[in-house]
Order: structure tokens, then C-alpha cells, then sequence
């Protein structure tokens, strides 16, 4: 299982597509490690800087309609390479949802009123969050303020994210 813990990187906005996670001019490449240098660098959300903004950061937080647009499995290749295995959303873009889990990371939907609480409580401050796959849980932490949300999956996401992804699953039971 992929880790699902580490600091949070909070993109206020909805709609970010798959154009923007990763470029589609970068698409010809054959490794998914080419693709790394590029996570989000078409992203248009004032005062972000996907140089500074990216590094070290193991989780996103972001409103409605993550991954929206082109169906392609190099966005979450994208996420993957820079150790981004957890996005956390309202809603999330049907097949882009699926290639997430497909990979063996996590798309979590949480209703907005959540993530209107984890914008205004940790936004803008040096946030970690801490995943619990087994109990639905994911605290965030910023200082002194924490606060824990609980999420589910469907059984068969949870399958996909302990056997690390569809290939890993199928090879396991087919």
C-alpha cells in the first residue's frame, strides 16, 4: 500500500483539469518520471508557484471537479512521481477518480461544508495530514489546531488501494 500521509498542499479552486495537472504537450513521454518536473505547471490559481509549492508535498486538498477534462492516466502518473498519492476533493472527475485508484492512490470525496472547514482552519499554514485507510480517517494537523475527518471507500477502491492498484490486484486474484 502506498503511503497516504505527509504535509498538504491546498488548491482553492474547482474545475482544475487534466490539462493542468499535467500539460498535454508532455504526454509523448515514455517514463513516468519525465513527467515529474511538469505537475501542475499550466495551473492558473494566484500566488501559487508549482516550483516553490510542489515540493515536498504528499497530499492536495482542492474543491469540486478535480481532474476534469481529458481521460488520461498521466494525471495521477503526474501526482504519483512527486509522491502526491492523496487527493482530497468534493468531487472528483469520473474517470480521473478511477485512474486514482486504478494506480492505487486515493481520491476522497468530503461534502463542501468539510472543505470549507479545512480551507479556513489550515490553508496557508504548514499542514500535515495523517491517513487511517483501515479506520476512514484523515487528521490534519497545523500546530496546536487538528482536526480528523472521516471518509469511506467502496470495498473494491479499498481492494485497489491495498494491493497498490488494479495490475497488482488482478495479479493477485486472476
Amino acid at each position: 500500500m502506498k503511503p497516504f500521509n505527509g504535509p498538504a498542499l491546498f488548491l482553492d479552486r474547482s474545475d482544475i483539469n487534466t490539462d493542468e495537472i499535467i500539460p498535454a504537450k508532455y504526454l509523448t513521454e515514455i517514463s513516468r518520471e519525465a513527467l515529474k518536473p511538469y505537475l501542475l505547471e499550466d495551473l492558473s490559481l494566484e500566488g501559487f508557484d508549482p516550483a516553490a509549492d510542489i515540493a515536498d508535498k504528499s497530499v492536495i486538498v482542492t474543491r469540486a471537479n478535480f481532474g476534469c477534462g481529458s481521460s488520461r492516466e498521466h494525471a495521477p502518473w503526474a501526482l504519483e512521481v512527486n509522491g502526491i498519492n492523496l487527493v482530497v476533493g468534493e468531487s472528483f472527475a469520473r474517470i480521473f477518480r478511477q485512474n486514482m485508484f486504478n494506480c492505487g492512490m486515493m481520491a476522497v470525496e468530503l461534502p463542501p461544508d468539510v472543505i470549507d472547514r479545512l480551507f479556513a482552519s489550515f490553508a496557508g499554514h504548514e499542514t500535515t495530514a495523517e491517513t487511517d485507510v483501515d479506520a476512514g480517517t484523515i487528521t490534519f494537523t497545523a500546530g496546536d489546531r487538528s482536526i480528523t475527518v472521516a471518509f469511506t471507500l467502496s470495498g473494491f477502491d479499498a481492494d485497489l488501494v491495498a494491493a497498490g492498484g488494479w495490475v497488482d490486484y488482478a495479479d493477485a486474484h486472476y
